[in-house]
């Protein structure tokens, strides 16, 4: 049975009036936050469709679900406090995989892509849900939860916690939080380095709440005042079309499937890096990122005293 508590559906007026509040202060030049009436409509298109494409979906994902629980190894009562803290760090582990799983592997990049597709960075950039990820099956990572013992309810619960949580963090209205808080949680600040564009952020802060876990796997890059991030894709579409934002990564897939000369360029093309091609002719994110790095100034070797030792 799905949960009678939906923290998502219950914070649904709060994201209107939070996005309503933000462009008003930008309007009186309180607040820093660039709409654009156009980008706007297409990101609240995107953020309905996904709600329907939840609706759609959501019973076999939850069917699933309840299979593996009623498979579990454990029995892993609701009603304790540690069981949801318990919860909360595996569920976040696990957004974090699927998360870095959907950058780094095309087939999971083209659900996931229109929630990078804006230009803009603001409260309603948040909406910009995927339509795709049910049929991606990339909710098959939480299965495990349920299969090693947690509820079906409970997880759909932490799961909405960690969307509603996710929510503050796309504005940049918000410069840094206080130094602990930035050490532990995801922040408006971790968060804009994931959506930009420049080389030095391609591919970083997977994180869904706590930032700790790209500091642990290697994914964390600070946001650096001198360098503002720039946001959308590397290669941006000109397009506000709900329609084109959300399934155009699949029709470039469909293309390079019928150009693909060998399965192995099928399976390059599917679960590839976004940008791969058989002929190095396109460039991944790595490469972009090699690149830039390459042409960045030598650091100035350290000074030696008179003995000709280094000096730190």
């Amino acid at each position: 049975m799905k949960p009678d508590f939906d923290p998502v559906a219950l914070a649904i007026p709060f994201f209107v009036l939070a996005i309503v509040l933000e462009i008003v202060l930008a309007r009186m030049g309180r607040a820093k936050a660039n709409y654009e009436v156009r980008d706007t409509a297409a990101s609240l298109a995107l953020g309905l469709g996904s709600n329907v494409a939840g609706l759609l979906i959501g019973g076999l994902t939850f069917a699933a679900a309840v299979w593996a629980y009623e498979h579990r190894l454990f029995t892993i009562p609701m009603t304790s406090v540690w069981v949801w803290g318990l919860l909360f760090l595996a569920e976040d582990l696990t957004y974090y995989w699927f998360h870095r799983i959907s950058h780094e592997r095309r087939f999971w990049w083209a659900a996931h892509v229109n929630h990078h597709s804006s230009q803009h960075y603001n409260l309603s950039t948040a909406l910009r849900q995927t339509w795709t990820g049910g049929v991606s099956g990339t909710w098959l990572l939480w299965l495990p939860l349920s299969f090693l013992g947690f509820p079906p309810a409970m997880v759909a619960i932490q799961k909405g916690i960690s969307l509603v949580y996710q929510f503050w963090i796309h504005t940049e209205a918000i410069g840094k939080m206080p130094a602990w808080f930035e050490a532990v949680f995801n922040t408006p600040s971790h968060h804009r380095v994931h959506h930009a564009r420049n080389p030095r952020y391609l591919d970083r802060n997977y994180a869904g709440v706590l930032i700790v876990w790209d500091r642990l796997f290697g994914t964390f890059e600070p946001e650096r005042a001198q360098e503002p991030c720039r946001y959308g894709l590397v290669k941006n579409i000109a397009s506000f079309n709900p329609l084109r934002v959300a399934f155009h990564e699949w029709a470039g897939i469909a293309a390079d499937l019928r150009r693909a000369r060998s399965p192995r360029e099928a399976v390059g093309y599917l679960f590839g890096r976004p940008g791969w091609s058989p002929d190095g002719s396109r460039e991944t994110s790595l490469d972009i990122r090699a690149r830039w790095e390459a042409a960045q100034p030598a650091a100035p070797e350290p000074p030696a005293d008179f003995a000709g030792r280094v000096t730190p």
